[in-house]
């Protein structure tokens, strides 16, 4: 069960639950793949123990990128937006509607083109959750602005 499902309160239901967007793992595949190549197709000139540390680089990469996922979790609940992040050290925020005093998108080139970016949710304390690498954005700040002008 995720955190949000069981942090819910009796009368509040899920509007909109966000995911992370696929380009974190690119870079884990990219390295991988160099590795990979490097290892079967290094030609005994000593590319082979390059090729086997930059796999073990991409598997680390992979596994930190999975984890991250796994670990991440960004809603828009009736009452409140609930951000989720880290797997030992677990922090969450969790922001009713009436308190939330800004929510700012942060998107680059490649992050407007493939549509990702990073959500920040700043309260009227001042408290701030970034959580980057989410998949379309723009839809997540426009249902959380419709949530609040309720």
């Amino acid at each position: 069960m995720s955190y949000i499902n069981s942090a819910l309160l009796p009368n509040e239901h899920l509007i909109l639950k966000a995911k992370i967007h696929w380009i974190i793992y690119v870079s884990a595949l990219i390295i991988l793949g160099i590795g990979l190549i490097l290892c079967f197709r290094g030609g005994g000139s000593g590319l082979e123990v390059i090729g086997f540390i930059l796999s073990v680089i991409g598997i680390a990469k992979l596994l930190k990128a999975w984890l991250y996922c796994y670990s991440t979790e960004l809603a828009i609940t009736s009452m409140r937006i609930i951000a989720k992040y880290g797997l030992i050290r677990r922090n969450t925020i969790e922001l009713k509607h009436d308190k939330m005093e800004s929510l700012n998108v942060d998107q680059g080139i490649l992050g407007r083109i493939l549509n990702y970016g990073s959500v920040s949710v700043i309260g009227t304390g001042g408290s701030r959750a970034p959580i980057p690498y989410i998949a379309n954005p723009l839809l997540f700040k426009k249902k959380a602005l419709e949530i609040s002008e309720k």
